[in-house]
């Protein structure tokens, strides 16, 4: 298998799925010749012509106007919001069109064949305006799959699955791993189940629950507790929704412990919704209270990126916390 950072793995999704089905076409804010601002599309619009892969003008409600349009007589668009910060002007797009289309018409048309893939997260110093997380939002609403891969090999095939299913798909790609996560990618075709957590390593004492760029954090915390003789189990949620309820269940009721990490603020954010949900299935079997290690209830500072974003430290801290309590 090649090795490929999480960039290359995104591009080689795309490439690999615009050469099985022409009636997938990529479109965004300089997706085309110049590659996007990362370069995840490089060299598409050279390979399949400026009719499957161009740039759109720089209007975000547009973009997903377009692509719901298009997605509805039949395309299999996929829509490239530069950065997950400029999405709210496409918001009301998303969430009464997108989402909607199917449940609207009672299943006499959908947008299903559409993608929505952008960059999210901090850990770049891009300040507050292409830093945030904004998952949360989007898991209010009933219609949407929402999904965030946390490495290449993930990438590829979760992109892959996410242009092929029958559901509208926002994809969350966690930009500070762009060109830091590294591994092997099979050069083929492959998809990963969407909607299923995926637990990356076992362990007895607590859970420790995550998505995209915050796995490497939970690894690196969970070394620190090997240390301190705490055996984590370390959970990939990869789809925020639907999200795999019953794998998470099933391993809090094991170890009877829950830290949840994201870089969203606190209040608010989707690691509530899991907290609340999982309460109520393992009440009884709770050691602690669940716990989340999160970003602040602060714009996303430039300066103080570091101090803001939860880091292995601050979740070893909630370990030890959550197994003393």
């Amino acid at each position: 298998m090649a090795e490929m950072n999480l960039l290359q793995a995104i591009n080689s999704a795309l490439d690999t799925a615009m050469a099985a089905n022409d009636k997938v076409v990529c479109f965004g804010e300089d997706v085309g010749v110049f590659g996007g601002v990362f370069r995840a599309t490089s060299h598409l619009q050279e390979k399949y012509g400026r009719d499957r892969c161009f740039n759109t003008p720089l209007v975000e409600q547009g973009i997903i106007g377009f692509a719901n349009g298009l997605a509805a007589q039949g395309a299999v668009p996929v829509a490239e919001i530069q950065f997950a910060d400029y999405i709210f002007p496409a918001f009301d797009q998303i969430v009464n069109e997108t989402a909607k289309f199917r449940y609207r018409s009672g299943n006499l048309f959908d947008v299903g064949g559409l993608s929505i893939r952008t960059p999210y997260g901090g850990g770049i110093a891009g300040g507050h305006y292409h830093s945030q997380s904004p998952e949360a939002y989007f898991a209010h609403t009933p219609g949407l799959r929402v999904v965030v891969p946390r490495n290449p090999h993930q990438a590829k095939g979760l992109l892959l699955a996410a242009i092929r299913t029958p559901d509208p798909v926002l994809f969350l790609e966690p930009k500070r791993l762009y060109r830091a996560a590294v591994g092997e990618v099979p050069d083929e075709d492959y998809e990963l189940p969407l909607g299923e957590a995926e637990i990356t390593r076992e362990g007895t004492d607590i859970t420790l629950l995550a998505w995209g760029a915050q796995m490497e954090v939970l690894d690196r915390a969970a070394e620190l507790a090997e240390k301190e003789g705490i055996d984590c189990e370390i959970i990939d949620l990869r789809s925020i929704l639907p999200w795999d309820v019953e794998t998470v269940t099933e391993s809090v009721l094991k170890t009877g412990r829950l830290v949840i990490s994201h870089e969203a603020p606190l209040t608010g954010g989707f690691a509530a919704e899991i907290a609340a949900t999982i309460q109520s299935r393992c009440f009884l079997y709770l050691e602690s209270p669940i716990a989340r290690v999160t970003g602040l209830d602060t714009p996303f500072p430039l300066t103080l990126e570091k101090e803001y974003l939860p880091d292995h430290l601050k979740v070893f801290e909630a370990i030890k916390a959550t197994i003393d309590y």
